[in-house]
């Protein structure tokens, strides 16, 4: 059962949007080694803002993905590709199909 979630909201800096886009496309590769986290999904809302949805079964999931490979390289570049820090909400998933 997916009862954890996080919720993660980026703003890119205009010049950087492509990259952030490529960056989180093609982090999924990193996400599928991740037995712990279940469902994990990359989206764009506008020009320049993004999202990361992604689903755990307890806490201890949610957390290694936290500490995992891809917010290291993420915060790594923080600086460079964003305009504010990540938006980052723990979300506890009340339904589901």
């Amino acid at each position: 059962m997916k009862n954890l979630g996080l919720l993660v909201t980026l703003h890119a800096k205009p010049e950087q949007a492509n990259t952030v886009a490529d960056f989180i496309k093609g982090a999924v590769e990193l996400a599928n080694k991740e037995e712990k986290t279940l469902t994990w999904y990359s989206f764009r809302i506008d020009e320049t803002t993004f999202g990361i949805f992604d689903t755990f079964q307890d806490e201890s999931g949610r957390e290694a993905h936290l500490n995992g490979e891809i917010a290291k390289a993420l915060m790594g570049k923080a600086d460079e590709l964003l305009s504010q820090a990540p938006d980052i909400k723990k979300i506890e998933i009340l339904s589901a199909k």
